[in-house]
């Protein structure tokens, strides 16, 4: 992981979900541990704590009926068992990465430039993690550049240059505005003169309930097809972890309009929502790719699946 010591983002990972832990997966733990035996009341009270948490109605289905198959196929399941299961259940649902994506930000790239495009609505820490990533492939050793194509909100350019200056990194930019397609094609091709290795290129973030937007979205991903054949190569979502179910609304709204290949799950160290990562992940068969778990640059993390069961559900 190189600059980033694995066991530090462990670390951070266990304090940035000690809300989510402590609120809900800490409950489960407890209405195990609590009962010496699996049965239908056990079950039902299992499912009511999923539901009522931010997992989701279809990923809670999905993980009790696995519960009810091996109960019923092994007659007697501890609740120790029954712990691990469940915890094997929900490691299950997550989606591992792409492997034909990078999967860390020192990992090789499948070509270059490598283009990046970033939707979400306003609010949600699309810049900062756009900076963040900036940051994070530039300490890898890569070259970076930004395209400021969210020319709705002027802010939103101003915003994003303070993080091309702080990463040190060039920003193509134009006018409060100006058409985002052109700005998404300069940018790709100011990135080809270069020889860039990451292109990210930012989105206007309007309500995902705007049909405007989408068409939008549309045009810019066929204008960088245009300027790179294959361009973008990867669709980061990025969705604010503590707004729960309004976030699998966003997903769903930017799934149809934009192919969306991962996500970035923000904010999770200031919520006990926790469990919205598993729900989007499962319902919508997209990997989560980053998660913010605090106000650092390192604190954009590249997600781990096992890391983050393990930081849920705590030390054995």
């Amino acid at each position: 992981m190189g600059l980033f010591n694995r066991s530090k983002q462990q670390e951070s990972l266990e304090s940035g979900l000690e809300k989510t832990r402590s609120s809900f997966f800490g409950k489960i733990n407890k209405l195990v541990r609590g009962k010496d035996q699996v049965d239908d009341e056990l079950l039902d009270d299992l499912e009511e704590a999923l539901v009522t948490s931010d997992v989701g109605v279809k990923t809670t289905v999905d993980i009790i009926r696995k519960v009810e198959e091996r109960v019923a196929r092994d007659k007697f399941v501890s609740t120790d068992d029954l712990n691990a299961l469940i915890r094997d259940e929900i490691s299950g649902l997550l989606l591992d990465d792409n492997p034909a994506q990078p999967i860390d930000f020192e990992a090789p790239l499948p070509g270059k430039p490598h283009v990046i495009m970033v939707v979400g609505v306003n609010g949600v820490g699309k810049t900062t993690s756009i900076g963040k990533l900036a940051a994070r492939y530039k300490a890898a050793g890569k070259s970076v550049m930004l395209g400021a194509a969210d020319t709705f909100r002027a802010a939103a350019t101003e915003q994003l240059d303070i993080w091309a200056q702080r990463a040190d990194v060039p920003i193509i930019k134009q006018g409060h505005g100006a058409d985002p397609a052109a700005v998404a094609f300069d940018t790709l091709g100011a990135a080809k003169g270069k020889n860039v290795d990451v292109v990210l290129v930012d989105t206007a973030g309007r309500l995902h309930t705007k049909g405007g937007l989408m068409d939008e979205l549309t045009k810019i991903k066929r204008v960088m097809e245009k300027q790179i054949p294959g361009a973008p190569h990867e669709v980061l979502l990025v969705l604010d972890a503590s707004t729960g179910q309004n976030a699998i609304r966003q997903a769903q709204e930017f799934t149809n309009a934009a192919d969306v290949s991962g996500l970035i799950l923000t904010k999770l160290d200031g919520t006990a929502k926790g469990g919205i990562v598993i729900g989007i992940s499962n319902e919508f068969r997209i990997p989560v790719k980053y998660i913010g778990v605090g106000e650092g640059i390192d604190d954009l993390q590249v997600f781990d699946r096992a890391g983050f069961v393990g930081a849920l559900f705590g030390s054995e």
